[in-house]
């Protein structure tokens, strides 16, 4: 006899996102307002929420509309990064995004899984780190554990279930190294 799936026995009471149930409903209406929104909210102020909320943030960050942020104390930006329209990054545990990345619209960034092997459906969690000069194409999936190692780029719509080298163009689900990247 197969075991099967029972979503009844769910229990994630270990994961801890570090945030108290007041930060994390005020997160949830200050994103409502300010980010998960088609409005062309200055990005100054978005850059500014994020800090009051704990989120490591660098200079000349671009945050375009409809940007999905779980956990604004999980992330860490760096300088000149680009977050295009409709990204979302469910970090469910650390974001670490380099200077000078790009996330281009729609891309994802998901730390958490869950585990199909296990009856009860078991949430994995993972750590996702975005190096310098990273360019996530347009609605492209980097997944738990994952790093996007310096100048590499996950092109469009591709999925990134393995570290990607340094200086590499990934294409496909699963990404495949395609070519050397080259910057003139």
């Amino acid at each position: 006899m197969q075991v099967k799936t029972d979503l009844s026995k769910f229990n994630n009471s270990w994961y801890k996102n570090g945030g108290s149930t007041i930060k994390l409903g005020l997160w949830h209406l200050v994103s409502a307002l300010f980010f998960i929104n088609h409005l062309s909210v200055i990005n100054g102020i978005k850059v500014s929420l994020l800090r009051m909320f704990g989120a490591k943030v660098g200079t000349g960050v671009v945050i375009k509309q409809n940007v999905r942020i779980k956990y604004p104390w999980l992330l860490e930006i760096g300088d000149h990064v680009w977050i295009g329209e409709c990204c979302w990054i469910e970090n469910h545990a650390q974001v670490k995004i380099g200077n000078n990345a790009c996330l281009s619209q729609g891309a994802m960034l998901l730390c958490g899984n869950h585990n199909y092997k296990k009856s009860a459906f078991d949430l994995e969690i993972g750590k996702i780190t975005i190096e310098d000069g990273v360019w996530i194409g347009a609605q492209a999936l980097v997944c738990p554990g994952i790093t996007c190692k310096s100048h590499s780029v996950l092109s469009v719509q591709s999925v990134a279930s393995k570290d990607l080298e340094a200086y590499t163009i990934y294409r496909g689900n699963p990404a495949v190294k395609q070519k050397d990247r080259v910057i003139e």
